[in-house]
């Protein structure tokens, strides 16, 4: 079968021919209609992703949208390795699949699930997020944080505030208000201060490094005892802060990360599940861009933030 194939630590992916899956224990065969670029897939292939085996070859992808040899269209994830999703085939067990609702676009779901689950996990299954509460979100004019806003109001926030480093794409993303990542420290700080004074409940953060730092420490110095969730889901930014300990000690935050590992597995796909029922309709918007797999060398260093890149089979 033609698949993407990973062939060496850091090598991109190559269009070549890989052995065919076999099920067993239990497993289902997919027939591979799409699969999404995200910047999980990335690192997993390069082998700096926690979750990296490291062994040589396999086939790049950690999720997709397929059909069963039932013809039953279904989610998957985290197939057996090293049959990675993008590729014509793969296996995976029943509970790393989602059932499609009828009305949703193979590429639309496949863009959504990855970067929508981390969103719809993190403010359900760990901030525990209220009716009316504000929502921060660290790093929202990429797909994971445009698609953030929405569900962040979908689930019953009150206010969104968003953050980015560019001021055009910033406005577009739907927020109630925007704050400008600048590279002044001092004017950042400043900047975050009256949204943190005015109450903000949860922060989504997807970058980390010193926007991230920032945040946590104008949240301590916005009022002591002021519960704030600071739920840590990305580091585009970079993978370390540098934390003083009085920011944790003198006020109620709640620092706790949203992930593979920190959800269980199960709970994760529960929130798949969720996002999915929510899209059908228009209900949740995304900028997708389909491509035959065929392309994956080409399409692989493609900038993915403004629209996100799907491998069609």
């Amino acid at each position: 079968m033609k698949a993407a194939v990973v062939k060496g630590a850091g090598a991109t992916p190559a269009y070549d021919d890989f052995p065919e899956p076999q099920a067993a224990n239990g497993e289902r065969r997919i027939a591979v209609a799409a699969a999404a670029l995200s910047p999980l897939t990335k690192s997993r292939a390069a082998g700096t992703h926690y979750t990296s085996a490291g062994a040589f070859p396999f086939v790049a992808g950690v999720d997709g949208v397929g059909r069963l040899d039932d013809g039953a269209r279904v989610y998957f994830v985290l197939p057996r390795a090293p049959y990675g999703a993008m590729a014509e085939r793969c296996v995976a067990r029943p509970e790393q699949c989602v059932g499609l609702p009828d009305g949703l676009d193979d590429v639309l779901a496949a863009a959504i699930a990855n970067p929508g689950m981390s969103s719809w996990a993190a403010l359900t299954e760990r901030a525990k997020l209220a009716a009316g509460e504000t929502v921060l979100i660290n790093g929202a004019t990429g797909s994971a944080g445009r698609l953030a806003v929405q569900i962040a109001k979908r689930l019953g926030a009150g206010k969104v505030i968003a953050t980015g480093r560019n001021p055009r794409a910033l406005a577009g993303v739907g927020a109630d208000q925007t704050i400008a990542l600048v590279e002044d420290q001092a004017a950042l700080e400043g900047a975050f201060a009256e949204p943190f004074a005015a109450g903000v409940d949860v922060v989504l953060d997807y970058l980390w490094g010193a926007s991230a730092e920032r945040l946590l420490i104008a949240a301590a110095k916005a009022g002591r005892g002021k519960r704030v969730r600071f739920v840590q889901i990305g580091s585009v930014t970079a993978p370390d802060i540098v934390l003083p300990s009085a920011v944790l000690r003198s006020t109620a935050i709640e620092l706790m990360g949203s992930g593979i590992g920190s959800v269980p597995t199960d709970r994760l796909l529960a929130a798949i599940g969720s996002l999915f029922q929510a899209a059908v309709g228009g209900g949740l918007e995304a900028v997708t861009k389909a491509v035959p797999l065929s392309q994956v060398e080409a399409a692989w260093s493609m900038p993915g933030d403004a629209a996100r890149i799907v491998f069609t089979i």
